[in-house]
């Protein structure tokens, strides 16, 4: 009795359907290089998702048919954080692993998991790496470029893509361990605690790039008869309030961004625009000799 149980132990063993470290690997840098494959607004990142989920589907399920069935989950609307985005790839990776082996889990379960996730991953990833790491590493890389120098530019290049390709990798990996655990710390209180902190971080950052690295001053100059200033507006400016045309200008770009939904591209031209007006009415002063 007890050699038919281990037999019958040992055909459950072998028929459990297990993903091995290259098809992981494979995933991963499907996810790596192709989040953004066939972007669109209509489908976001969707495809790149589809395309990272492929040698994980084909591993699993060695029938066409099959395959052609577990794929119809990953088809529908994704669009989160490109960088942090990997923790639920290797989230939905070993879900896929446990419904392949028929542990109660469907393409609804994982297809909501997906929605479920893309919000707060988002909200985490904007406010932690757009919003916090990017602006950090921008600005020592601009302090390392004064005078034209190069190594600002060849310093963030080297630290950005090593920071993003093992920090994405960790994430992947520790999401397919993790699996549906990851879940509840990631919409939970916990997690909307993270994103708020996080949020606050980033705020803090992007005002102290700000006002290190962005200035924006009037040269408008009021005269008299006798050609003396009796008016400098910058220095009036300056004995109210010390860089209030650069948070006016800071403020204007957000509220064009956030409000209004004015692309980042044209919230540039905007400032062009405004700059040329700005020096032929004698407002801005470009500093050019000729």
């Amino acid at each position: 009795m007890t050699m038919k149980k281990r037999r019958t132990s040992k055909m459950a063993e072998e028929n459990v359907k297990k993903l091995d470290k290259k098809t992981l690997s494979k995933s991963f840098h499907l996810w790596f290089w192709g989040a953004l494959t066939c972007f669109s607004q209509e489908h976001m990142q969707t495809f790149g998702y589809l395309s990272s989920m492929l040698p994980v589907l084909k591993k699993l399920y060695p029938n066409q048919e099959d395959q052609n069935k577990a794929i119809q989950a990953y088809t529908a609307f994704f669009n989160t954080n490109p960088m942090l985005g990997s923790v639920i790839v290797g989230i939905t990776t070993s879900m896929e692993e446990a419904r392949a082996n028929d542990k109660g889990i469907d393409g609804d379960t994982i297809n909501d998991m997906r929605a479920g996730l893309m919000g707060p991953v988002a909200g985490i990833g904007d406010s932690l790496i757009d919003g916090t790491l990017i602006p950090i590493l921008l600005g020592i890389s601009l302090g390392m470029s004064q005078n034209g120098s190069p190594v600002g530019a060849i310093f963030y290049i080297i630290v950005w893509s090593l920071l993003a390709y093992f920090g994405q990798r960790f994430l992947f990996f520790r999401g397919y361990q993790l699996g549906d655990q990851a879940v509840s710390f990631l919409v939970g209180k916990q997690g909307a605690a993270i994103r708020r902190a996080i949020g606050i971080i980033g705020g803090m950052v992007v005002g102290g790039v700000l006002a290190s690295w962005v200035s924006v001053t009037t040269s408008l100059q009021l005269k008299n008869t006798n050609g003396k200033v009796f008016l400098d507006l910058q220095k009036q400016f300056d004995s109210i309030f010390p860089g209030l045309l650069t948070v006016a200008v800071t403020i204007f770009c957000w509220w064009l961004m956030s409000k209004k939904h004015v692309s980042a591209i044209w919230t540039m031209v905007i400032l062009v625009v405004i700059s040329l007006v700005g020096v032929l009415l004698g407002f801005f002063n470009p500093g050019l000799s000729y």
